[in-house]
C-alpha cells in the first residue's frame, strides 16, 4: 500500500530516513516529496547574540531549521574555535529546551544538552518551560516568520523574559507540483498523504486537489466531521472508488487543526512528532474500521 509523506528526506545513521523505515516496517511504501524550501534570514544578529551566553537564561529550538541557522553562524563567521573552546560549556551551563527529538537531535550535534524534548508540541513545551524556568534573563529563541504565538504569549503571561529572532523564512518548494504530478502518474493515488506543517498543507493542497479530482471533493463534502463517521466513510468511499479514496494523516494537533479548518477529514493524527507515532496511527487508520 503507498503513502504519500510531504517532507524532505533526512537520512539517519543507517542511511534511510527514519519515516521509509518505519512505515516499511509495516508493509506500507512510502515516499517523500518535500514541500517547504527555507531561506536563512539574520544570520549575523543572531551570531552576535550566540557569542554573548551571559545576556541569557537559556535557549529555545522549536524546528530543525533554526538549528541550521545556529550551525551557519558558527561555520559562517569563524566561531566554530571559540565555540568548542567556551561558548558551547557557557549555553550548557543554562538550559536549553527543544520540541521533537529530531530538533533534540541536531542541537546534541552541536554540543549542546537539551531538555523538553518529550513535550511534542509549543504548547507542552511551554507549559514545561513555565514549571522549571526561574532565571530573570530572557530565553533566546531563534526562529521561523511563520511562528505560532502561543509559545511567547504563554511564558509571556508567567513573566518569562524572551527575546525572538527571526532566523528563517518559509517558502514554496520549487519543486512541488513537477514532484506531485510525476509520483501521481507513476504511482497513482495513494492510500494516505500524511501533511507535517500547515505550511507545507497551503503550499501543496490545491496540486493535490488537482491531481486527486473527484476522489479528494467526495471526502470533503461527504466526509462527516466526527472522527469515527470519518473513518467509516472514507473506508466505504474506498470500496466505492476501487481504494482509490486517500486518507489523511497530520504530524501534529496544529497540522490536523489546518486540514479541519480546510474541511478535510483528518483520520491520523500522530501522538508524537516521531516515525514511530506516524507509522503505528497510519497502519490503525488504514485498517478496516481503524480510526487513531
Amino acid at each position: 500500500m503507498k503513502v504519500l509523506l510531504l517532507k524532505d528526506a533526512k537520512d539517519d545513521d543507517c542511511g534511510q530516513d527514519p519515516y521509509i523505515r518505519e512505515l516499511g516496517l509495516y508493509g506500507l511504501e512510502a515516499t517523500l516529496i518535500p514541500v517547504l524550501s527555507f531561506e536563512f534570514l539574520s544570520l549575523p544578529s543572531f551570531s552576535e547574540k550566540l557569542s554573548h551566553p551571559e545576556d541569557y537564561g537559556g535557549l529555545i529550538f522549536t524546528s530543525p531549521r533554526a538549528v541550521e541557522a545556529a550551525q551557519l553562524c558558527l561555520e559562517k563567521n569563524n566561531k566554530t574555535e571559540v565555540w568548542e573552546r567556551s561558548l558551547k560549556e557557557k549555553w550548557n551551563a543554562k538550559s536549553v529546551y527543544v520540541v521533537g527529538n529530531a530538533t533534540a537531535s541536531l542541537v546534541s550535534k552541536i554540543g549542546l544538552d537539551t531538555e523538553g524534548e518529550t513535550c511534542g508540541n509549543a504548547e507542552k513545551l511551554a507549559e514545561y518551560i513555565c514549571s522549571r524556568e526561574s532565571s530573570a534573563l530572557p530565553l533566546l529563541f531563534p526562529c521561523g516568520n511563520l511562528k505560532r504565538e502561543i509559545l511567547p504569549k504563554a511564558l509571556k503571561d508567567k513573566g518569562i523574559a524572551m527575546e525572538s529572532v527571526t532566523v528563517y523564512q518559509t517558502i514554496p518548494h520549487p519543486g512541488i507540483q513537477g514532484n506531485l504530478n510525476s509520483y501521481y502518474s507513476q504511482q497513482g493515488v495513494p492510500a494516505s498523504i500524511t501533511f507535517f506543517s500547515p505550511s507545507g498543507l497551503t503550499y501543496s493542497l490545491k496540486h493535490i486537489q488537482e491531481l486527486s479530482g473527484d476522489n479528494i471533493d467526495q471526502i470533503k463534502t461527504q466526509g462527516p466531521r466526527h472522527p469515527k463517521q470519518n473513518c467509516l466513510q472514507l473506508e466505504l468511499l474506498r470500496k466505492d472508488c476501487t481504494d482509490a479514496a486517500t486518507m489523511f494523516a497530520a504530524i501534529g494537533p496544529t497540522t490536523a487543526h489546518a486540514l479541519a479548518a480546510q474541511g478535510l477529514p483528518v483520520s491520523c493524527t500522530a501522538e508524537s512528532p516521531t516515525p514511530q507515532a506516524l507509522a503505528t496511527g497510519i497502519r490503525k487508520a488504514l485498517q478496516p474500521h481503524g480510526c487513531c
